[in-house]
């Protein structure tokens, strides 16, 4: 994976810290050369390493230190149209610091802090993910549901989108997450932009967020109840939604695509479309998984899960990244639902376990799932 160095930043390192400092100011860093990419870093260190979640790769990759100057450099061949996020390891007097790249300004914001971004060559932002810049934009309501299933009281978050009509029904998404993707995924910019093109129809999108995320979305009886029995049956009263099937899609990322998929499987015949993004399949064949406790009732239903698939839905939108550990158990669960006679279509990108990935992904999922009816083009 490490190539050749960058031979300008080499030569540069002759003249000392000045010199490098002059040239690596004349350039976007992490610098990039087709594949090639260098990382810099500048400071007293003992040691520096790239910090990444590329699965397959040494997490700890070290830098060099470039001759007598306090630069360091790490230049790796990586795949055309790749993006990874990473942070930088730098170790001084037996102490570690995990930094944001001080050189780059892109930076992928998530629940944990987020991450420095590198985007190598072939891969570009999509541009239907920026918000509009002179509307029109959905709205996003919030209201109280009492449960009785968790006992509490919870907020429930719905996006009504551009051409919202309250004379026409909508057909539904649940979103696991929802205010995560809302807050890293742009997915409030993302539906303005598909819908404003008419590249989806007009979409009443309900907002979850647990309280207790990884025991509700671990394929948690609870939760799906929850969603089928009291969340669906007050968006139903409250909005005009299209009470039938074929209208509604559930979604999630992680352990929100187990909580979606799980939700359906417990209750068929109610969401004719799911969207899984990099779901937390894991499963046995045999012996015990390697994941810790916390995946101990999802490997358990995954298990009962892929013996009797039955069916969860008609349509089925599945993407991973091909850097994360859970690429295995996507690719081995798309192929089986597809013998089972469900519609997939499964999407794999170079990118990791994150948010902007399952980002990226969104146009292909909603524009398959949601196809709009030709009428619409002619109110």
């Amino acid at each position: 994976m490490t190539a050749s160095t960058w031979p300008e930043l080499e030569r540069a390192a002759a003249g000392g810290d000045e010199t490098v400092r002059a040239l690596v100011n004349r350039h976007p860093m992490p610098y990039v050369d087709g594949r090639r990419v260098t990382f810099v870093y500048q400071g007293d260190a003992d040691a520096v390493y790239l910090q990444h979640w590329v699965f397959g790769l040494s997490s700890r990759i070290p830098f060099r230190r470039l001759g007598a100057t306090t630069w360091w450099q790490l230049t790796l061949d990586l795949p055309l149209r790749s993006r990874i996020e990473y942070k930088i390891g730098v170790a001084r007097n037996g102490e570690e610091t995990w930094l944001h790249d001080p050189l780059n300004a892109r930076v992928a914001h998530d629940p944990f802090g987020g991450n420095s971004v590198v985007q190598v060559s072939g891969y570009a932002e999509p541009e239907w993910s920026f918000p509009l810049e002179q509307g029109p934009n959905g709205t996003v309501e919030n209201w109280p549901l009492v449960s009785r299933v968790f006992h509490q009281v919870r907020d429930i978050r719905v996006y009504l989108p551009p051409r919202y009509r309250p004379n026409r029904r909508h057909r539904v998404l649940i979103v696991h997450d929802g205010d995560d993707y809302m807050r890293y995924s742009r997915l409030g910019a993302v539906l303005d932009n598909l819908t404003v093109r008419w590249e989806i129809p007009p979409l009443v999108v309900v907002l979850l967020n647990p309280a207790a995320r990884l025991r509700e979305y671990a394929a948690d009886r609870r939760h799906a109840e929850f969603v089928v029995e009291e969340v669906l049956p007050a968006v139903e009263k409250r909005y005009p939604v299209i009470s039938e099937p074929s209208a509604r899609c559930l979604m999630g990322a992680s352990f929100g695509g187990v909580a979606a998929l799980s939700t359906a499987w417990y209750y068929p015949n109610t969401f004719d479309m799911l969207l899984l993004q990099s779901g937390s399949f894991a499963f046995t064949d045999i012996g015990q998984h390697q994941r810790g406790r916390v995946f101990d009732p999802v490997v358990e239903f995954m298990n009962q899960f892929r013996d009797q698939i039955g069916a969860p839905a008609k349509k089925i939108f599945m993407s991973c990244g091909v850097y994360e550990s859970l690429i295995y158990e996507n690719r081995s669960l798309a192929p089986l639902l597809q013998k089972h006679g469900l519609d997939v279509k499964f999407v794999e990108s170079r990118d990791g376990h994150n948010w902007e990935n399952w980002r990226d992904r969104l146009r292909d999922a909603l524009t398959w799932l949601f196809p709009v009816p030709l009428w619409f083009y002619y109110e």
